[in-house]
């Protein structure tokens, strides 16, 4: 059997499979031929039997904590264990650094044995910027040893973390193999894998050594150089700027794959918020391995408005084009640890029941979660489950189209038009424009689609005010509630047989037609009843804040 955290062999995947078929369950008949005939066709329809694929269960929940969050609290692991939690990942090697004597981590995994619990272990390889871990302890580093080189953007300041030079490959190839020689076998490297320092930020390491590899890999000639730095700048995404992004994949892609083979094929990888070319992240040399999705809200204030929690949609949607269900975990996190209420903790888990995210990640830095949390989160866990059960394998399907293209993955600003999802109106995943309905574009996708560099399919492309133009046959929409919901009516005589949320109340409605069902949340904090209609047919629904339900008996 196949594992979860295989990466492809070569010939193994077809490559004139979409990326949405890739994602969201699909096969191309060109591909299921050839693995029948390969006789492999067992580990696609089962990607993963062992500890990180399908299993009797749709749905599963891990937690990642420090060994000495283990080992100072005895309580701790049976707390989580009864909430549900069934693997604990334990943090090791931390970009250059072991924080903790190597035995804790031996000790700790025993302790989560006795509670029952699963262990393996998340490393974070090239660190993050600032204090993105929540350290409490003065005592613990920050940033990689001295003797790693740091990074320099493109307009010549040096930042510590998030950039490849010799030796942080080597050390995490180490580290990996030690690591392994203790009996730890499975492993994620932490969303600081990445060579840009956060999202809407276009990567890679401008220093001289990296200048002169990068001219000599394509052949350019110096003057160049200038011209590539003006792009940056500028975010014009030209063939120069293409060939830095490549250039930056296949770096960051070399070094996954020297540190999957040190793990004998059990590495995963966590991806930040919307990361894609611009972060070093060619998402495609990812797709047959463990894959976490970005999410970014991670805190009350960013959480608890509709947009907040559509913009987080939005990405895990984005990411799910290339991961299938099996292989897709959560970055289930509140930083730091109590910033998110118990409610709204609680509440995340909905969006990866809604686009069929096997696995939650739970996370909190090095810091857990309060106690607390764990009471309304293993409610939660439990419902989520339940739903899941229903829905899982089913593809969400809509006239509103999310769609984030080329432009925005290699220079957008990571802002994206993603409101559209709460309006009440199903949606789907294109990875190309669609030939109906109407899609939402970025501002970046937007101009492109009015320089003709973006081209529609028969969708009808929706911008905002924001983008700056009208071209292109571009719509205009400005992305709030009120306007989405004035769309929504002006659109209703076409919607025919798809179900909608007739009344101006935010929520996600997501439609499995093939399940003869639908999910309904309500985004919002406060009690709010809905009016769900298919054709001629009512339905009113009322829900706590915050709450989700399946609606059965919605189908075309």
């Amino acid at each position: 059997m196949s594992s979860a955290f295989t990466l492809p062999m070569k010939g193994s995947l077809d490559v004139g499979a979409s990326e949405a078929d890739i994602g969201f369950g699909g096969m191309s008949r060109r591909r299921c031929l050839g693995l029948i005939a390969a006789g492999s066709l067992v580990s696609v329809l089962w990607p993963g039997l062992a500890w990180a694929g399908r299993s009797a269960k749709p749905r599963d929940y891990h937690l990642c904590l420090s060994p000495e969050a283990v080992l100072s609290d005895p309580d701790l692991p049976a707390l989580v264990a009864r909430a549900g939690v069934s693997r604990v990942w334990l943090t090791g090697f931390f970009y250059g650094h072991w924080p903790w004597p190597i035995d804790t981590l031996t000790r700790a995994r025993e302790t989560l044995h006795l509670a029952g619990l699963e262990t393996d272990v998340i490393n974070v390889p090239l660190g993050h910027p600032g204090d993105s871990l929540g350290a409490r302890d003065g005592d613990f580093p920050l940033t990689p040893p001295s003797y790693w080189r740091p990074g320099t953007s493109w307009d010549g300041k040096t930042y510590a973390g998030t950039s490849l030079h010799p030796p942080a490959t080597q050390e995490n190839v180490g580290a990996l193999r030690r690591l392994g020689t203790m009996g730890f076998s499975q492993f994620f490297l932490d969303d600081d894998f990445r060579l840009a320092r956060g999202p809407g930020m276009i990567g890679g390491c401008f220093c001289e050594e990296h200048r002169s590899r990068f001219l000599r890999s394509t052949g350019l000639t110096k003057g160049r150089w200038p011209e590539l730095l003006d792009d940056v700048r500028s975010r014009r995404f030209t063939s120069l700027l293409r060939q830095w992004t490549e250039f930056t994949c296949d770096e960051l892609t070399g070094s996954f794959r020297a540190q999957y083979k040190a793990t004998r094929g059990k590495l995963g990888i966590m991806v930040m918020y919307l990361g894609a070319e611009k972060a070093g992240l060619r998402l495609v040399d990812y797709r047959d391995v463990a894959f976490r999705v970005g999410e970014l809200m991670f805190q009350d204030p960013s959480f608890t408005s509709a947009k907040g929690k559509t913009d987080e949609i939005f990405s895990v949607l984005f990411h799910r084009r290339f991961v299938a269900p099996e292989r897709a975990w959560s970055e289930t996190t509140s930083y730091p640890a109590q910033a998110l209420s118990a409610a709204n903790l609680a509440a995340k888990l909905v969006i990866s029941t809604l686009t069929d995210v096997r696995h939650t990640m739970f996370m909190s830095g090095l810091t857990p979660f309060p106690k607390a949390r764990w009471t309304t989160l293993a409610q939660e866990m439990r419902r989520q489950a339940r739903f899941h059960a229903q829905l899982a394998g089913h593809r969400p399907r809509g006239p509103f189209k999310h769609f984030w293209g080329e432009a925005s993955r290699h220079v957008g600003d990571d802002r994206p038009f993603s409101l559209f999802l709460a309006a009440g109106v199903p949606f789907e995943v294109t990875d190309r424009p669609a030939q109906e309905g109407w899609t939402f574009l970025s501002d970046t996708d937007a101009r492109a689609a009015s320089e003709g560099k973006l081209l529609s399919r028969g969708t009808r492309f929706v911008g905002r005010l924001t983008a700056g133009t009208t071209a292109g046959g571009l719509e205009t929409c400005e992305e709030t509630l009120p306007a989405l919901f004035a769309l929504k009516h002006r659109l209703r005589p076409t919607l025919g047989k798809v179900p909608f949320v007739e009344n101006d109340e935010p929520a996600v409605l997501a439609w499995y037609p093939t399940a003869r069902a639908a999910l309904l949340w309500n985004v919002s904090t406060e009690p709010r009843s809905f009016v769900v209609r298919c054709v001629d047919h009512y339905r009113e629904v009322h829900l706590d804040g915050l709450e989700s339900t399946v609606l059965p008996g919605l189908a075309l």
